[in-house]
């Protein structure tokens, strides 16, 4: 754990928030300030300030991590079930500053819902 991690104080309970998911690895919360109706940031445990600090040994974890991502998104209702167009969601990692990482602790964005990134 990192102290100044805000995620590793929601992963040790010290800050609320609304759970989507955990087991022993990883927790799923709603975003504070969601992107799309639906916006749910999945993290490990283990702090990993981001995606750019992986490496082989986290091979495993970051596939695990990806992997939630659709269970997450049929759960919330927003599951890809084909190519009709009105179905899907986005997963996302912003890592570094300059890819719009704000959090510094390795976190997956799952978006979906309508698109308010698609051009109008």
């Amino acid at each position: 754990m990192n102290d100044n991690c805000i995620f590793c104080k929601i992963v040790a309970g010290l800050i609320p928030s609304k759970k989507v998911y955990e087991d022993d690895d990883f927790l799923a919360f709603d975003d504070i300030n969601p992107a799309a109706p639906v916006h749910v940031l999945v993290i490990p445990k283990l702090h990993l300030e981001s995606l750019a600090d992986c490496e082989g040994a986290h091979e495993d974890l970051v596939g695990r991590l990806c992997g939630l991502a659709p269970r997450i998104a049929r759960e919330r209702g927003v599951g890809y079930d084909g190519p009709d167009g009105t179905s899907g969601f986005k997963a996302m990692f912003n890592t570094g500053r300059g890819g719009g990482q704000e959090v510094y602790h390795l976190h997956l964005h799952v978006l979906g819902g309508p698109r308010p990134w698609k051009p109008r």
